[in-house]
């Protein structure tokens, strides 16, 4: 409960405010709603918006959201449930619309997600609502505000969770909460007479996002949204790539990668449903679980390599950034929430020569003298994602070539945010934090620039992987010569 407004037992409906959890399988904020609505007997409306005015909103992130508001509209049209989709047409238009929601509602129920400006938004609203609201946290399989510690590496965040994960593996949301739901019909509009438009989700999408005040230089992409492309994903996992992930996962030309990021970002799909069918897959019963409880990566799980790998990123490195997230509100996304050793060895080494420099403007070209980073910047704007290792390898040029640390910091979170499509998630900021030593330890020998930070090379990534297909597909065009700059 994020207020102290009470339920109203007088409201019209129990109101679902989506905001991270766009699905209706495995939520766990919708099926509390259901909940709410089958004990007052109330109709349910679940309140759908896509905000205009938050930084970084482009075609790209648009175009993603409304796939997914035109299938829920189908899927919520056969069930005892009311959806109002909303997009806002310009910067603050949608300003005092869920108050107006609020006014008639029983109680409120949302997503409770930690990052970009989600929180915000509850805290700012809740006490202006006139009934109670509450938050659900539907995330990850271990519930984010159980522990107040906030863990520094992988390591010490794994051995607690083969501590304390193993009771949260049997608490998962129900597949569908909307299954023989039966409940009142709301009998009116809840936007008639207001200044509110009701978005139709069967209307032309390019056409809707070109009219919209965002960033329309980053295109919309291959890559759907919705819940079917969502559960395509999922298939694709179990029929193809789970069986090579341990093994070929950063191979750059055999794609063993998860592909659920921008699903799991954007909450087209859950993590508890991903889990549980590796899980069932391998007849899983708690019974397999090791005794050893101190962060080993294999073994804990009981489970084939593969599983046991794809598990350790799953629940792991994902959940590892909602830790942070959670632990540190105002600071898991700025220069000050690095690791004390990582911040005074960048400090040393902030003056150091650059033997390459490049404005931000020619990295987001793609347009350094370097082919392989070229290439993964490349990747990331036509397809709002970047090859897993190479991810690395892009977020430490950018430090090698910037004229600070916390300039390469500002660099990296604008390019991940503006480009990615999971972008502004807890765990596409672990990814840059990573990049200045978050969740990893000091290592030698002590290099200029990086100091004690893990150095990344393009010719040892060149050793490792074989990028003939990716240059040919992402590197396309002539590199330009190197810039050099004494700093």
């Amino acid at each position: 409960m994020v207020n102290d407004a009470p339920i109203s037992q007088d409201g019209a409906y129990v109101l679902y405010w989506v905001m991270a959890a766009r699905r209706t399988r495995w939520n766990f904020a919708l099926q509390r709603a259901a909940e709410h609505a089958r004990r007052l007997q109330r109709p349910l409306l679940v309140f759908e918006a896509v905000r205009c005015g938050y930084r970084w909103a482009s075609d790209r992130h648009h175009t993603f959201l409304l796939q997914g508001m035109r299938e829920q509209d189908e899927r919520l049209a056969t069930a005892a449930v009311s959806y109002l989709p909303y997009v806002e047409p310009a910067p603050g238009e949608g300003q005092g619309l869920l108050e107006h929601l609020a006014r008639r509602a029983c109680v409120i129920v949302t997503d409770d997600y930690p990052a970009f400006f989600l929180p915000r938004a509850v805290a700012s609203v809740a006490p202006r609502l006139p009934v109670r609201l509450e938050t659900v946290d539907g995330n990850g399989i271990f519930p984010m505000r159980s522990t107040e510690r906030v863990f520094t590496t992988a390591h010490s965040f794994r051995a607690f969770l083969q501590k304390h994960l193993a009771p949260h593996l049997a608490a998962a949301p129900h597949e569908d909460p909307l299954k023989e739901l039966r409940l009142p019909a709301l009998s009116f509009d809840p936007l008639s007479g207001t200044r509110w438009g009701r978005h139709d989700p069967g209307c032309s999408i390019p056409a809707t996002v070109s009219a919209l005040q965002i960033d329309h230089a980053v295109a919309a992409v291959e890559t759907s949204g919705g819940a079917r492309a969502g559960a395509a994903a999922v298939e694709r996992l179990f029929a193809e790539r789970l069986p090579r992930y341990a093994e070929h996962r950063n191979d750059a030309e055999q794609e063993a990668a998860s592909g659920l990021s921008p699903y799991l970002h954007f909450g087209v799909v859950s993590a508890h449903e991903v889990v549980h069918r590796v899980l069932r897959a391998a007849d899983w019963t708690p019974g397999r679980l090791g005794e050893d409880t101190r962060g080993a990566r294999r073994g804990w799980w009981g489970l084939p390599s593969a599983s046991e790998s794809f598990l350790d990123q799953i629940v792991t490195w994902r959940e590892l950034g909602f830790n942070m997230c959670v632990g540190r509100p105002h600071s898991y996304d700025r220069y000050e929430s690095l690791p004390a050793w990582a911040q005074k060895t960048l400090a040393a080494h902030a003056d150091d020569v650059r033997p390459s420099a490049y404005p931000l403007e020619t990295l987001e070209a793609g347009q350094t003298h370097d082919e392989v980073w070229n290439a993964a910047q490349r990747q990331l704007q036509r397809e709002g994602r970047i090859h897993n290792y190479l991810r690395m390898l892009w977020g430490k040029k950018v430090l090698e070539w910037s004229p600070s640390p916390r300039v390469a910091l500002e660099r990296l979170l604008h390019l991940n945010n503006r480009w990615a499509l999971d972008g502004r998630d807890p765990n596409s900021y672990s990814g840059v934090f990573w990049t200045f030593g978050r969740y990893d330890r000091a290592w030698g020998p002590e290099r200029s620039i990086f100091g004690k930070v893990r150095y990344m090379s393009s010719d040892s990534t060149r050793r490792k992987l074989k990028l003939k297909a990716y240059l040919a597909s992402f590197g396309p065009e002539p590199a330009l010569p190197r810039q050099r700059r004494l700093l």
